[in-house]
């Protein structure tokens, strides 16, 4: 049998710990969203960075195409998904690594990663950023969790795109 190698939510209590998270910062996501908090090029950039540390097929393809829509080139959103951003603006890398870290550590990021982006950034700026990231995870976390139960249903025969 096939392996299944892309992360999950692992149990219901994590996701309703996101989804709390989220809703208790529900006010912020139409601004986030309507470019008013972070430009639309820079929120897609973190989407496309988190998704790339997480394989989530759903979210790769919807933020691609929202990141072209955005006017970032397609060779940058390839090595964005890559988990590369040599090719971003400068001005994005401290949030964009800042973006892998958080992914790879499921938001127990490291103070001192934390703080780095407190002095690239203001306060607003970062709090966008980082409703911006858990609201990834969770849409990415959701689609591989939809994946891993259609695997398993398959007895591990479906072939899954990332495994």
């Amino acid at each position: 049998m096939a392996e299944f190698n892309r992360r999950i939510y692992p149990n219901l209590s994590t996701f309703l710990s996101d989804f709390k998270a989220i809703m208790a910062r529900r006010g912020q996501m139409k601004p986030l969203m309507r470019g008013e908090t972070l430009e639309a090029g820079f929120r897609e950039r973190l989407m496309l960075a988190v998704t790339a540390v997480n394989g989530c097929r759903y979210c790769s393809y919807a933020h691609a195409k929202q990141a072209l829509v955005a006017g970032i080139e397609e060779a940058e959103v390839r090595t964005l998904l890559a988990g590369t951003v040599e090719d971003s603006p400068a001005r994005e890398l401290p949030a964009l690594l800042y973006a892998q870290h958080w992914a790879e550590t499921r938001g127990a990021v490291a103070e001192s990663a934390r703080a780095r982006l407190l002095e690239a950034y203001d306060l607003q700026t970062v709090e966008a950023i980082e409703l911006s990231l858990r609201t990834i995870q969770m849409g990415n976390l959701m689609g591989n969790t939809l994946d891993y139960v259609l695997f398993r249903l398959s007895f591990g025969r479906l072939g899954m795109p990332g495994n």
